[in-house]
């Protein structure tokens, strides 16, 4: 283990003796966007997972290596096309309270249910609640909402469609003796996205993976993968399990950037070991994707309070330096500093992007296993369809536009 100088270790003693000026900036901003784990990352790790796979897996993600990793950032560019992918990157945990957060459901369905509210809007105009705010389930225990939420409001979470059909929650109601009288329209508002949606998206694509394992569907074999090493990777990222994602709250804008961009792009061909071993079988899953966030919660102090640290202690003019990327001049954290920063977290960047790998890796596997271990020596490599084509440039035109449509991580 390599030992930190006694300059680094003067900066860590920082954490606890220097006072926080929350006015403090940092003097330059990146001169760009840098999306989750930068694109240079995304790609990396969903291409060194697929050379882990066991041969059976590898007679088919081998020759689409390339689609795998270069789609590996599609998730990223959706977020300039509809509001809706970007609470899929994120979880702000802070927002409930402390760990281990025990009073957050684990499973998608109770968490929906929990910060959902149906509304009735009658002839006389007047808006009721009808479940949710003065009607949680425990008061309704003759009702299963459970079915009702699955049937009528999972299927519409992500469109911005919140309409529900009034005959159908009436038909519902009434099978408990519950009836409201003169309903024009109804809909439902949820706020769980609101703080993202990242673990729990994670099971969603994990049984849609396993299904199209079963199904030996090669093109959503590969779209779900190619999506899931995203959201894996993002999960393994701390600034995405809080609210404070880009150093806002505490003056340490572009700190998003820094972390999981900057650093990768610097040093990781030179210095990291990639090696991470076999995938292993997960049996399970949801409580393997918790695990990951809460891990990557715990480092949120860290990774704020060293880099705050490190401000104070730096030199002012070796903290930001011009840069050049896309053929044009940017400004970035300059190459001694990020290596400072990294050695001060005892390469904590590296050990992420590490397990990011190996966790991606093992979730392709879980959900090959889960599938009975189809042949995919057969599979026929698809071709997109010229709609398919269509939909991906349309989403590449709204991406070079440059504006994303929700919070912006890593602005």
């Amino acid at each position: 283990m390599k030992k930190i100088p006694l300059l680094l270790a003067g900066i860590l003693a920082l954490l606890f003796l220097e006072s926080f000026d929350p006015d403090r900036q940092l003097q330059t901003r990146h001169a760009e966007t840098a999306p989750d784990w930068g694109f240079f990352a995304h790609r990396r790790i969903n291409r060194l997972a697929a050379l882990t796979l066991p041969p059976e897996m590898m007679v088919f993600f081998k020759p689409n290596i390339d689609w795998i990793s270069d789609h590996a950032t599609d998730p990223d560019m959706r977020r300039y096309a509809t509001p809706w992918e970007g609470p899929r990157h994120y979880i702000d945990l802070d927002e409930y309270g402390a760990p281990p957060f025990e009073q957050l459901p684990r499973s998608f369905l109770p968490a929906l249910m929990q910060h959902t509210e149906i509304l009735a809007v009658l002839e006389r105009g007047d808006t009721v609640v009808v479940y949710g705010g003065d009607h949680p389930p425990a008061e309704n225990p003759e009702l299963p909402w459970e079915r009702f939420f699955s049937k009528h409001i999972l299927p519409n979470f992500s469109s911005g469609d919140g309409s529900l059909n009034v005959d159908s929650l009436q038909v519902f109601l009434k099978s408990g003796s519950r009836e409201i009288p003169a309903v024009q329209s109804v809909f439902f508002q949820e706020n769980l996205s609101k703080h993202g949606i990242l673990p729990w998206h994670l099971q969603r694509i994990q049984g849609w993976l396993t299904n199209a394992f079963r199904q030996r569907d090669s093109k959503r074999i590969l779209r779900y993968c190619a999506d899931i090493g995203h959201y894996v990777g993002d999960a393994h990222v701390p600034l995405h399990t809080t609210s404070n994602y880009n150093g806002q709250k505490t003056g340490q804008v572009g700190i998003h950037g820094f972390w999981e961009s900057r650093i990768p792009e610097l040093f990781a061909d030179e210095e990291y070991d990639y090696f991470v071993g076999k995938p292993e079988y997960l049996p399970q899953t949801a409580e393997y994707f918790w695990d990951v966030v809460l891990a990557s919660h715990s480092m949120v102090d860290s990774v704020l309070g060293i880099e705050r640290a490190m401000r104070l202690h730096f030199p002012e003019d070796r903290q930001m330096c011009p840069d050049m990327r896309n053929g044009r001049v940017i400004i970035a954290p300059c190459r001694d500093f990020a290596a400072a920063y990294q050695e001060a977290m005892q390469g904590m960047v590296e050990r992420r992007l590490r397990a990011a790998i190996h966790g991606v890796a093992s979730i392709w596997y879980t959900a090959w296993i889960d599938a009975g271990q189809p042949d995919l020596s057969k599979l026929d490599l698809p071709l997109s369809t010229e709609e398919e084509l269509r939909e991906e440039e349309a989403i590449r035109q709204k991406f070079n536009a440059g504006k994303i449509l929700g919070r912006p991580e890593g602005e």
